[in-house]
């Protein structure tokens, strides 16, 4: 049987503090080589409420090379 649905996020989460269901704000917690951890919170008043795992290889953003200085330049010193 095909599956129907993707993944799922949640919109809004039940929360103990507010003592009713409250929109949710996901935020990224690690980033791992099997996938990245994300962390459900309160958008009223920022109670974790709940993780995620998002499976699939991670994006780590590469660091650009250092500015290669011309032959011959002078470097200033102060």
């Amino acid at each position: 049987m095909p599956s129907q649905f993707g993944t799922f996020t949640a919109s809004e989460l039940y929360c103990p503090k507010c003592h009713s269901s409250q929109p949710v704000r996901e935020r990224l917690l690690l980033v791992l080589p099997s996938g990245e951890l994300h962390e459900y919170v309160c958008a009223r008043c920022t109670t974790s409420l709940g993780k995620r795992t998002v499976s699939g290889p991670a994006v780590i953003p590469t660091a650009k090379p250092p500015a290669a200085r011309r032959p011959g330049a002078r470097r200033l010193l102060r």
